[in-house]
């Protein structure tokens, strides 16, 4: 009778330690100084959505991580509906706001997938540049410094073990180690 709860612990520490991990990744100073990734809220919820996005992916690719990905995902809701809150929007528009983000990552998977998918660098650059750097004109160099990160952030993510991710284990690359070991001949 009390095993399904140290279960159910487990695998809450495993969904807390895979989103902790997309967000520490998502908030190193390298995207904003380095990369040039407008360093506001919008800034830093498009690398938390990149970042998911990536994981998800990859959980994806595995049937028996699939429920795993989608806890991951509903983490992230839970996580944006609190700070939502924190941030004084009101009750009755958290909702509204909550779709919109919801759409705004749909959208960013299917363009970053859709790109990843076919192999196509010059979709995903037009991906990055038109969500992440949208607000701001963004030199050609930085954007293309940061499709070389997601592709080898890519890689590296599915390389991981599938037993780790279950438990709550995953890594991602050093971006700017990512984007010159990507972009070098």
């Amino acid at each position: 009778m009390i095993l399904p709860l140290f279960r159910r612990s487990r695998r809450d520490r495993s969904i807390n330690r895979l989103y902790g991990a997309i967000v520490a990744q998502a908030r190193l100073p390298a995207f904003y100084a380095d990369f040039g990734v407008p360093d506001t809220v919008e800034g830093r919820l498009d690398m938390i959505m990149l970042h998911a996005a990536l994981l998800l992916r990859r959980l994806q690719e595995v049937p028996e991580l699939e429920a795993l990905g989608q806890e991951v995902f509903d983490r992230f809701c839970q996580d944006m509906d609190d700070n939502l809150r924190e941030m004084g929007v009101g009750d009755l528009a958290v909702p509204r706001q909550m779709q919109r983000i919801a759409g705004a990552f749909y959208g960013r998977a299917a363009a970053y997938g859709a790109a990843l998918d076919t192999l196509d660098a010059v979709g995903l650059v037009d991906a990055l540049r038109r969500n992440i750097y949208s607000d701001e004109p963004a030199a050609e160099e930085p954007v293309r410094r940061l499709a070389a990160y997601v592709q080898a952030a890519v890689v590296h993510v599915r390389r991981q073990d599938s037993t780790a991710l279950s438990a709550g284990l995953v890594s991602f690359p050093d971006p700017p180690a990512a984007a010159g070991a990507a972009t070098a001949p």
